[in-house]
């Protein structure tokens, strides 16, 4: 996740730089059921309205909420599916609530009103994300469903009723991407305290849907406009904190947009910020259980599995010896073609690592999804020199190549 206003802050407010202590506990994000009332077209959980076998029962995932605290996890994303659709949603979540610092709720709304907003506010979420991926009948185009754009603003007006944070999450693609001003004017006028937009990934029904990825230029249209709406909320606008995720190439986009603003010391402070931030994350600074208690290196590498929780503690299993994750925790990663090639990789780490592997069979080829240039990126050798493998428009078996 590219924190964009935290980084706008640094250019005018600069602080120190902290050095990174040891390897990060991971941020828990954990799909607690697959069940959901939406139908949303790029799920990467592939989830419906109906009962999926194998799911974690409620001793288990009390088990594991147990071995999260004692592990020291610092923030525990619960979502889904629609995590309100658990049964025991409430009661995981009040015991989360005494066991890490920081609590979030994913959810799509529709379900966040009357009671169940209450509980929500009593038990003290530190935050909750709501998506939203367009206005109005977009949104429902989207969501499969008619009345979840409405249903969801209900939710979000809930939490701020109850003085509750909350974000609204939005997926680009070709379809939606027209949308983002009026939903940054949404924020504006719903006193939402966080926007965050997502970057498409080939994973769940997100992969069928890879080829409404938007296109670079428009790629780059909405990062001019997060990065306009962040240094406006800098110099006395509504506040809004903005985040990026999925293509950590957002993070060398702004750091080239303040060098044609910002003198050569402040710069180099920022790429300084950017470097101790370092890009991905995915199997070092966080990690997913799903629904099935099988846990992997982020949410969208569904089909890599370290192990389940419901034969070894999740602690055992992050702290273990699984190939993968040695591999992702290597700095620098052992990345190929442009990637490998580019000046910036201990910014954004490689960008993301699943769609290199959906789209060729190799997790260390370049991302697809990087939009800067090869100028833009230090990059001087010829392009087909650089590219590991062309996409021919099929899904490769998502084996790691080493393994």
């Amino acid at each position: 996740m590219f924190r964009l206003s935290q980084y706008m802050d640094q250019l005018y407010d600069p602080t120190p730089v902290r050095p990174q202590r040891g390897a990060p506990k991971p941020v828990v994000i954990w799909n607690l059921t697959r069940r959901c009332n939406l139908k949303c077209k790029h799920c990467y959980t592939v989830s419906a309205n109906v009962d999926f076998p194998g799911e974690l029962t409620a001793k288990q995932a009390r088990d594991t909420l147990e071995d999260i605290g004692r592990f020291l996890v610092p923030a525990l994303i619960l979502s889904g599916g629609e995590p309100l659709l658990r049964d025991d949603l409430f009661e995981l979540a009040r015991r989360a609530r005494e066991l890490v610092r920081v609590l979030a709720l994913s959810t799509n709304g529709t379900a966040v009103t009357g009671e169940n907003a209450d509980r929500v506010a009593e038990i003290g979420f530190d935050y909750v994300g709501i998506s939203i991926d367009g206005i109005g009948t977009v949104n429902d185009r989207f969501r499969g469903v008619e009345g979840a754009y409405d249903q969801a603003l209900a939710g979000v007006r809930a939490c701020k009723k109850r003085g509750v944070k909350v974000g609204l999450r939005f997926t680009i693609t070709d379809d939606n991407a027209d949308q983002l001003g009026e939903l940054l004017d949404l924020c504006d006028g719903e006193g939402v305290d966080k926007f965050y937009l997502s970057h498409l990934v080939y994973a769940g029904r997100g992969n069928k849907a890879r080829g409404d990825d938007t296109d670079h230029v428009r790629t780059r249209r909405a990062m001019d406009l997060l990065i306009e709406r962040a240094a406006a909320s800098h110099k006395g606008a509504a506040q809004l904190e903005i985040v990026t995720g999925n293509n950590d190439a957002d993070a060398v986009y702004f750091l080239n947009w303040a060098a044609e603003r910002f003198p050569a010391e402040r710069l180099a402070h920022l790429r300084a910020h950017l470097v101790a931030w370092g890009g991905n994350a995915s199997g070092v600074g966080v990690a997913n259980i799903d629904t099935q208690g099988n846990v992997h290196p982020d949410t969208y590498w569904s089909e890599y599995t370290i192990g389940s929780v419901k034969e070894t503690p999740f602690s055992e299993l992050w702290t273990g010896s699984d190939p993968m994750l040695a591999e992702l925790r290597r700095r620098p990663r052992p990345l190929k073609g442009r990637c490998g090639a580019c000046a910036h990789k201990s910014i954004c780490g490689g960008n993301t690592r699943i769609r290199a592997l959906q789209l060729t069979g190799d997790p260390w080829a370049e991302d697809p999804a990087c939009y800067l240039g090869d100028a833009e990126i230090g990059v001087t050798e010829p392009a087909d020199r650089l590219t590991v493998r062309p996409f021919t428009g099929e899904r490769h078996d998502p084996q790691p190549a080493f393994l």
